[in-house]
């Protein structure tokens, strides 16, 4: 069984950006889309060995506790394929975003989602503030 990864970035090395440099430039916007990328190409390879572990693996044991287990293995597996399906999803909507010019921008506010926050997150809609506002909105309303 593959494990996910967590840092997309680990292959693309941090974009340094000049002093003066324009945010949200070309060279930021080929960066980040080079980021999104190689993280959605290692997702997609992450669900094409899942669906060959599960078929090689499948075994009809006769003891219930190994039909069990196995059951939960690959219950385990396909949930954790179906959180990778939706991160697919919202790389693809980042990469039109870059494509459309939009990327990096808070889509709450308008203000510069920052580069540091999209390098730990790239597929980052808001700014800090934002999405903190956000957060403590759904703590009230849970």
């Amino acid at each position: 069984m593959s494990e996910t990864s967590t840092a997309p970035e680990a292959k693309v090395p941090p974009y340094i950006a000049d002093e003066n440099e324009e945010y949200m430039n070309s060279k930021q916007l080929e960066h980040f889309k080079k980021i999104l990328l190689h993280w959605r190409h290692e997702l997609v390879n992450d669900v094409e060995r899942t669906v060959h572990h599960m078929q090689d693996e499948a075994a009809n044991f006769p003891d219930p506790n190994d039909r069990a287990s196995q059951e939960e293995e690959f219950t385990i597996e396909l949930r954790t394929r179906d959180r990778e399906r939706k991160l697919i999803k919202k790389i693809d909507e980042s990469l039109l975003a870059v494509k459309a010019g939009d990327y990096g921008f808070c889509e709450s506010c308008g203000a510069e989602i920052g580069i540091r926050r999209l390098e730990a997150r790239p597929t980052a809609t808001q700014c800090i503030d934002c999405k903190t506002l956000d957060e403590i909105r759904e703590k009230q309303h849970a």
